[in-house]
This record gives structure tokens, C-alpha cells and sequence, in this order.
């Protein structure tokens, strides 16, 4: 069902289009500025060596750190890659970095160490970027919330009281309190694009198989977990999409090969399009009416840059994704522990898990072969109904909240809490995990505020394999709309 929405009569289309502000250089602009010999890269890893010592300790964002090797990386010379010189952070969670402390934010897996680097880390590496180190998670990203028992909670650089989101918290507010220009991030049910709305960043969820999850086989995870990044600016997000983009021979999934780098989407202007709004998240949760006037004030914009701005419906149950999804990441959960004991030689302990976690585990154990195939069933459909909704609408993309609900204080998802943590924890996924399930690129965009201050997102999704239409329309409504790059008190670039 479709009908033309109504927007808010104070719109003004001459005032959408305006210079971008700058609250800092985002890492394209570091990267030029190194190429030219204006900044050099032992300054630049430097200064973030010491934002991370001097903001880390207020925020929790940084679990690990490797500086030193970074610094040698330096001496012996970095590669003469797109983003020679640019510092990153790696999260902790799927993701190996040589060296480096491989836990999961899990007690369970405290003392693994990774032996090699993931295949997305050494593409930054070739790319010429500075790995500094890995970030807070939630314990084995079953969370929407960064609060996990082995780090502790990462703080929210626009309100310390505040969550940063899941399971990319660490990354996110590494990024938005300016200690690194942009971080690595997954997402299994929303966990990039949770933490951007909630702290104010991008956060793009590219199409299933875009990014090689190599050497950690997912055949469960790849319908529904995925690889890229967090970043203050849109172009930043086309730049690292272009870097780690690609199969890895073998890859039981891979999308296609785009027609041109997605650096050079992210300054093209889309054309018109018709987009498709839901001023509500799907589910049976409530949307907040800062999440609704965040949608509204994007749905006026993007009609002031001459789109056509219709209303649509989802036609699909979310009780039934989210069931499918929890199927899925529960039957890998069961694996991942199961194998972890059969290494360590024992039982299950009390305090390998946290409770939140333990449930999960728990719930796994009457999984049958029959309902997992059922939940991989799912999916795909859900793909297909997804795709059925841009058709028989007509549309070029969706626009609807990230989240139904807006930034929780911390300890408000409480892990040693599982009868909380049920009613609760689902709400801030309603609207993400969706097209996790789907595989279709999906982006949130810091557009909106809700009445304390803090950034609240909205959500752009494409269909199958168009992250270049996402970027296009990302890129405009970033002119149009210029927010914040960096959180404020916190210097930028």
C-alpha cells in the first residue's frame, strides 16, 4: 500500500542545500593531507596515540592497543594505499588482528590471542592504514548495549551517562569523540548502524557478502552478520567500502562487482527518486516521537532536493525475523561454546558467561535441525519480500527511523538481568535487523535530535547490491543537511 505523505507545512526547499560544515578533517582529507607532505604520518599516529591515552580512560572505548607496532610500521614504510597514513580501530568481536587479544568481550575467551589479521584488516593495511588497536564489545555482540562484564561499559561521548549502542559501541565512540577518524565495525541485527544513530555517526551495512569475514567461517552468521565501518562523513564510508570490498576465493556468498569505485558515488547527485517512508519502525514496539520527527524533518528534505516522498507499508512480520534471526545467531552461539570447551578440556563455568548470555545459550539447546533450516528459510523469503516492496511500490529506496526508540541511559540493558533484558533488548533492533536478514545495504544518517541533546538516526535501505544509490542520496542529504562530525567538547581533526 502506498499514498503520498504529508510533510511538514514549514518546509523550505531553498534552505536543504548549504555548505557542508566541518567539525574536523574526516580521513580522506588526513589521507590528502599526508600524500601532500602537509602531515605526516608519525604526527597523525602520534596525535591519536594521544587521544586515545587521554579520552580513553573517560570513555572505555579501546580494549587493546598495538601502538608500538604501528610505529614500526611507519619506520619500515607503510604502502602507498588510498588511506596511507589514516588511523584506525578494529572491534573486538569476529575480527582478528595479529597479536592482538581475540575475546569477543567474553571471559570465556579472555586469554585468545589472534594469530593472524582477518582478510578486511589486512586490506586497511594495504590500503596504508594505521591499526592501533581493538574496541569494547558486548559480549559476543549479543547486545545492543556495550556493557559487557570483561571490559566494563563504554561511555557515550555526547552524554557519559549514556549508552554508545551495540555491538560497534567501542567503535563508535572512538570515532565520535575524535580519537581515530573512522573504526571497523560489524552487524548482525543492527550492531553498525545502532551505534552510529546513537552517537551520531554513519553507519552503512553493506550488501550480504560485500565483505569477506575470512578466516572465520560463518556459514550460519553470513546470511545475517556483516563487515564495514563507522565514520563521521559519508564519503569516509565509500572510501573504506572501496578498500575491503571483495570475495575471498571460496566465499559461499558474494555480491556483485560494482560499475565504478563508491568513492565516486558519494559526490554524485542521485537523480530523482522515489522514496518510500515508514514514519514508524515495523514491529510491534512503539516509535518515540523524536525517531517519527526525524523521519519527518528527512522526508521534507529530501522533497525540498526534488524527490517524490510517498508513504508505504512493510507488509512483513518482524516477530517472525526476529525469531529467525534468533535462531540463527543462538545455533552459532551453542557452536562457538561448544568448541571453545572442547579446547579447554572441561565443562561450562559459572562465570564463563554472563547471564544474558547464558540464557541465549540455554534457549539454543532445544534447537532443532528442522526449525534452524525453517529460520535459513526465512531469510531468504524475507529477501525476497523485501525486494517485492521496492517493485510493487515503485520506489528507489526506504527512509524510516534506525531505532523505534532513542538513546537508553547505561544500565538500562542490563546483561545480569535476563528477565529484563527480554522485554527490552529486542526494541532497539525492530527497525535494523530486518534487512540483516534480507541482505539489502542499509545506512543510518545522523538527521535527527531527540529532547536531551543527543543524535538520533534515521535509516536509508536500497535495494540488493545499490550501496552506490545509498551513497548518492547519503552524500546529497549530508550537503543538505550538514551534521556534526564530531561529539561536542571533543576536537576534531
Amino acid at each position: 500500500m502506498t499514498r503520498h505523505l504529508d510533510l511538514p507545512t514549514t518546509h523550505n526547499r531553498a534552505d536543504t542545500v548549504r555548505p557542508a560544515a566541518v567539525g574536523r578533517r574526516d580521513a580522506l582529507a588526513l589521507a590528502a593531507d599526508i600524500r601532500s607532505g602537509a602531515t605526516d604520518p608519525t604526527e597523525v599516529l602520534e596525535r591519536a596515540i594521544d587521544r586515545i591515552e587521554t579520552l580513553d580512560p573517560q570513555l572505555n572505548a579501546v580494549v587493546s592497543t598495538r601502538f608500538d607496532d604501528a610505529r614500526a610500521e611507519i619506520a619500515v614504510g607503510l604502502p602507498g594505499g588510498p588511506l596511507r597514513g589514516v588511523p584506525i580501530v578494529i572491534k573486538n568481536l569476529g575480527t582478528d588482528v595479529a597479536g592482538q587479544p581475540a575475546t569477543d568481550g567474553s571471559r570465556l575467551f579472555a586469554d585468545v590471542v589472534a594469530t593472524v589479521d582477518s582478510a578486511i584488516v589486512q586490506r586497511y593495511k594495504a590500503a596504508g592504514m594505521l591499526v592501533l588497536g581493538t574496541t569494547n564489545v558486548p559480549e559476543m555482540g549479543k547486545t545492543t548495549t556495550t556493557e559487557s562484564l570483561l571490559y566494563g561499559p563504554c561511555r557515550n561521548p555526547w552524554n557519559p551517562d549514556y549508552s554508545t549502542g551495540g555491538s560497534s559501541g567501542g567503535s563508535a565512540a572512538a570515532v565520535a569523540s575524535g580519537m581515530v577518524p573512522v573504526a571497523h565495525a560489524t552487524d548482525g541485527g543492527g550492531s553498525i548502524r545502532i551505534p552510529a544513530a546513537m552517537c551520531g555517526l554513519v553507519g552503512l551495512k553493506p550488501s550480504r557478502g560485500r565483505v569477506p569475514t575470512w578466516p572465520h567461517p560463518a556459514a550460519l552468521a553470513a546470511p545475517i552478520a556483516y563487515h564495514h565501518a563507522v565514520t563521521a562523513t559519508v564519503r569516509d564510508s565509500a572510501a573504506l567500502l572501496d578498500v575491503v570490498a571483495g570475495h575471498v576465493p571460496g566465499d559461499a556468498y558474494g555480491a556483485p562487482t560494482p560499475a565504478r569505485p563508491f568513492l565516486a558515488e558519494a559526490g554524485t547527485d542521485p537523480g530523482h527518486l522515489r522514496i518510500g517512508v515508514m514514519r514508524t519502525a515495523p514491529g510491534p514496539f512503539p516509535t518515540d516521537p523524536d525517531c517519527s520527527a526525524a523521519v519527518d524533518r528527512t522526508a521534507s528534505l529530501l522533497d525540498g532536493l526534488g524527490h517524490e516522498v510517498i508513504e508505504v507499508e512493510l507488509g512483513i512480520d518482524v516477530i517472525e525475523v526476529m525469531v529467525a534471526i534468533g535462531d540463527i545467531m543462538g545455533a552459532q552461539l551453542q557452536a562457538k561454546v561448544e568448541d571453545r570447551l572442547t579446547h579447554l578440556g572441561r565443562e561450562l563455568r559459572e562465570d564463563d558467561l554472563e547471564p544474558w548470555t547464558r540464557r541465549i545459550l540455554e534457549n539454543s539447546l532445544s534447537l532443532t535441525a528442522p526449525r534452524l533450516s525453517r529460520a535459513l528459510e526465512t531469510a531468504q523469503r524475507t529477501g525476497w519480500r523485501v525486494a517485492e516492496l521496492f517493485a510493487a511500490a515503485g520506489v528507489d529506496a526506504l527512509l524510516l527511523p534506525t531505532m523505534p526508540v532513542t538513546t537508553p541511559e547505561l544500565g538500562f540493558l542490563d546483561v545480569t538481568d535476563p528477565e529484563s533484558m527480554w522485554t527490552r533488548s529486542s526494541m532497539f533492533s525492530a527497525a535494523t535487523s530486518l534487512f540483516n536478514l534480507s541482505g539489502q545495504p542499509a545506512i543510518s544518517l545522523p538527521l535527527g535530535t531527540d529532547g536531551r541533546g543527543l543524535p538520533v538516526g534515521v535509516q536509508l535501505v536500497a535495494d540488493y547490491a545499490r550501496e552506490d544509490l545509498l551513497l548518492r542520496l547519503s552524500g546529497q542529504l549530508e550537503a543538505a543537511a550538514p551534521w556534526l562530525t564530531v561529539a561536542p567538547g571533543f576536537d576534531g581533526w
